[in-house]
């Protein structure tokens, strides 16, 4: 008889458990962030299950890389950062680049 493979579900959960201690060790705002993350790669589960890869970590990988992917498309159609990434495009200098913040409404502070 052939092996039984963890669902990849399970595995799932057991790799994020393994990132636990890392978690616990984030400030409060990274770790929300960290959750989003983890979120992402609950939401795809079923997709990532379907990629047959016997390491866990790359399915998760694909997942969150996806999730940005998504959010990035949505802020490029907005069209108040479509503007400001046109502008940001046709700036040469920290000064320029700060009016253009300034006109959409944006905090700018370069180091």
């Amino acid at each position: 008889m052939g092996e039984t493979v963890e669902s990849y579900r399970l595995a799932l959960e057991s790799e994020i458990s393994q990132w636990n201690g890392f978690a616990r060790a984030l400030r409060k705002e990274d770790r929300e962030a960290f959750d989003e993350l983890i979120d992402m790669c609950r939401n795809n589960a079923m997709a990532a299950g379907n990629a047959c890869k016997p390491i866990i970590f790359e399915p998760m990988v694909m997942s969150i890389l996806l999730g940005h992917q998504k959010k990035l498309r949505k802020l490029e159609r907005n069209p108040t950062v479509s503007e400001l990434c046109r502008s940001i495009r046709a700036t040469k200098n920290h000064s320029g680049l700060s009016s253009a913040f300034q006109r959409h409404n944006f905090s700018f502070n370069p180091l």
